[in-house]
């Protein structure tokens, strides 16, 4: 990660400073009183008495042509049935139920819509009564001023769901609500406010969502002071790209020791450690898989001491190998982890490495997690927290919109089902370098689409102590 040169910020500095001269000379202004500037504040979250629009997904045309809400992605483009031995498995491992944990939108569905099926079939909520719209954000800071573009059509209102009902609707089936948990991955924004207005919203509506940072604790700050004031469990997760891989030629306690140590020097001290994930490596050597486990085994015990929460690995995509998970020591880390679900955590990355396939040898890439959970169910352990801290398609790429959105809805109905993943961070909004400017511009356009899916669909997960069985084919992905 590269951070914005010297250069830039003395332009951005320049471009402030001549920007306010020319606004006071227009308007007649003068400076606050003895020359000293105004300390900006951060906004107040939104009420719901305020009146704002944005589009929602799907755009405006195409929800016209549906007479009742539909579930991500629209009925059309649902994929084929699976017909796989998993599938077939997957009806007696759930107590011969088959049951398809689906996107529900606008409201509780009725109990019929559902009702158990066989697992390969895909279930939709039948038709709920046309829900009031509500209020929805006002457009990205970034986006140019609504007179340069010229007139343009109303956006479709977001249909906020009425979490509480629709969970108890839900309870009263055995199951248990889920929100959207795909957030964004986050480095230096082009404007310090971009996420705004999508976290206040969601803070406003009691929606958690689920961000990650590199090296710019701003908007895990601001996120961190709207969860302080309001309750709402966001899942924030903050790390530097200062000391990614520890030293694996020392004795992995030695190392854990000394590691942890410039880990802490590092924090950003205005972040919390208690309500702020610590997540300290980055996409390591999986053929040093129980010398790492080792080391993390260490790390836990010291973050526990010491008051973090802290997620360890942030193992690549397809990483590691799925008997890496039984080594001694990693079953060690994984009853550690189990034992304290609040403040331990395995982090790892889950891409698809195609930019029109996010189901690209699912579940071996996306999906990997469920290997995770094997071997913690084999063993007796309670399945592990998880934080998928980075997730998507390329390095440089995503599908455009309407594609993007069915991938992103299908991932966040298979996480809604395991209660364990409490989410995942959409690579990457933010600067990159030059090179992937394209990528940042085309995260900033899916942020009002990304704040309508968490606010017009749910999701269903058993309700514990049931769990979900850990059958891909009971997600079968978007077919390309």
């Amino acid at each position: 990660m590269m951070q914005p040169s010297n250069m830039y910020r003395m332009s951005a500095r320049l471009g402030v400073a001549l920007l306010a001269i020319l606004l006071l000379a227009a308007c007649g202004g003068a400076p606050a009183p003895g020359g000293a500037a105004a300390t900006p504040t951060f906004p107040e979250p939104p009420t719901t008495a305020v009146t704002e629009t944005t589009a929602a997904y799907p755009p405006a045309a195409e929800a016209t042509e549906a007479q009742t809400p539909e579930g991500y992605p629209a009925p059309g483009e649902q994929p084929a049935a699976s017909t796989t031995p998993a599938a077939t498995d997957a009806t007696s491992a759930a107590g011969g139920t088959g049951a398809v944990y689906m996107p529900y939108i606008g409201g509780p569905a009725d109990p019929a819509a559902i009702a158990q099926a066989p697992p390969t079939e895909t279930a939709l909520p039948l038709p709920t009564p046309e829900p009031t719209a509500t209020t929805t954000i006002p457009p990205s800071p970034t986006a140019p001023p609504a007179e340069a573009l010229g007139p343009a059509p109303s956006p479709t209102p977001i249909n906020v769901v009425d979490f509480a009902a629709a969970g108890a609707e839900l309870a009263a089936q055995g199951q248990e609500l889920a929100y959207n948990k795909i957030g964004f991955h986050v480095t230096f924004l082009e404007e310090a406010d971009q996420l705004d207005g999508y976290m206040q919203r969601l803070d406003a509506e009691g929606v958690p969502f689920f961000l990650k940072s590199v090296d710019n604790a701003e908007p895990l700050y601001k996120a961190q002071e709207l969860m302080k004031t309001s309750g709402v469990p966001h899942t924030l997760v903050y790390r530097s790209t200062e000391y990614d891989v520890p030293d694996y030629n020392l004795d992995p306690v030695l190392a854990a020791e000394a590691y942890w140590e410039l880990e802490k020097a590092i924090w950003p001290p205005e972040l919390d450690p208690s309500l702020v994930w610590l997540e300290t490596m980055n996409e390591l050597d999986k053929t040093r898989s129980e010398w790492l486990a080792q080391f993390s085994l260490r790390t836990a015990q010291l973050a526990l001491r010491d008051g973090y929460k802290w997620a360890a690995f942030g193992w690549a995509s397809g990483e590691p190998e799925p008997s890496d998970w039984e080594s001694p020591a990693m079953l060690e880390l994984l009853r550690l982890i189990g034992e304290h679900p609040d403040q331990l955590a395995i982090a790892l990355h889950e891409y698809s490495y195609l930019a029109e396939d996010i189901g690209d040898d699912y579940p071996h890439k996306v999906g990997r997690f469920l290997d995770l959970f094997r071997v913690a169910d084999a063993h007796g352990i309670p399945r592990p927290t998880v934080l998928i801290t980075e997730w998507g398609w390329t390095y440089d790429h995503i599908p455009s919109e309407p594609l993007a959105m069915e991938h992103i809805s299908w991932a966040a109905r298979l996480y809604g089902a395991y209660p364990q993943v409490k989410g995942a961070a959409i690579w990457n909004l933010g600067k990159l370098g030059e090179e992937h400017e394209g990528l940042n511009a085309q995260l900033i356009a899916l942020i009002d689409n990304m704040l309508a899916l968490s606010l017009d669909s749910y999701f269903s997960a058993p309700a514990l102590p049931e769990q979900a069985p850990l059958e891909a084919g009971l997600f079968p992905p978007p077919s390309e």
